[in-house]
């Protein structure tokens, strides 16, 4: 029964593993520049898991996303620079958008990119909270075991990282 199963349904559920540590890894981290890097490194991995899974809209949205992330290293909010971002993860979306297939992703897209642009600390992390949800949602209709995981631990994990963040707020205010 397990011979029956393609070898790209087992390479894609081992990226979406590797994506899952990579995200974990970031998202604990309470320096926005290292979890940049690591969300660079991960959205590699899933970029790869759903091309192998077929899931074209997400592996498009997602490969726009290793691009964003660069760019907001260096372009963090440029307006002109986001607008642009926004546009392509629609365009990316378009030719999908009669499917829930595409809905998902597409949200995550252009929710994560308004956060990563605009907002910084704790507002991005809420906001990029709401991506992950759309994320786990993507990565099930994909039906990806290793992306749901990570995409749902990356969701916990962020909010453990917002309450870590806003505890040492409340620590040096008094």
């Amino acid at each position: 029964m397990i011979d029956e199963i393609p070898w790209a349904w087992w390479a894609g559920q081992g990226f979406g593993l590797a994506a899952l540590a990579l995200c974990v890894l970031g998202f604990a981290s309470r320096h926005d520049e290292r979890l940049f890097l690591r969300l660079l490194l991960a959205n590699v991995a899933f970029t790869l898991q759903f091309v192998l899974l077929n899931s074209w809209v997400a592996a498009g949205i997602t490969a726009l996303i290793v691009l964003r992330i660069q760019l907001v290293r260096r372009y963090k909010g440029s307006w002109p620079v986001m607008s642009a971002m926004l546009i392509a993860t629609i365009a990316v979306a378009l030719p999908g958008l009669g499917s829930l297939h595409a809905l998902w992703p597409l949200a995550a897209g252009l929710i994560g990119t308004l956060a990563m642009f605009m907002f910084e600390g704790i507002a991005m992390r809420w906001l990029l909270a709401v991506a992950a949800f759309c994320w786990v949602m993507a990565n099930v209709l994909a039906g990806s075991i290793g992306g749901t995981a990570a995409e749902m631990l990356i969701l916990v994990t962020n909010l453990v990282t917002i309450a870590r963040l806003m505890r040492a707020r409340r620590s040096s205010a008094t």
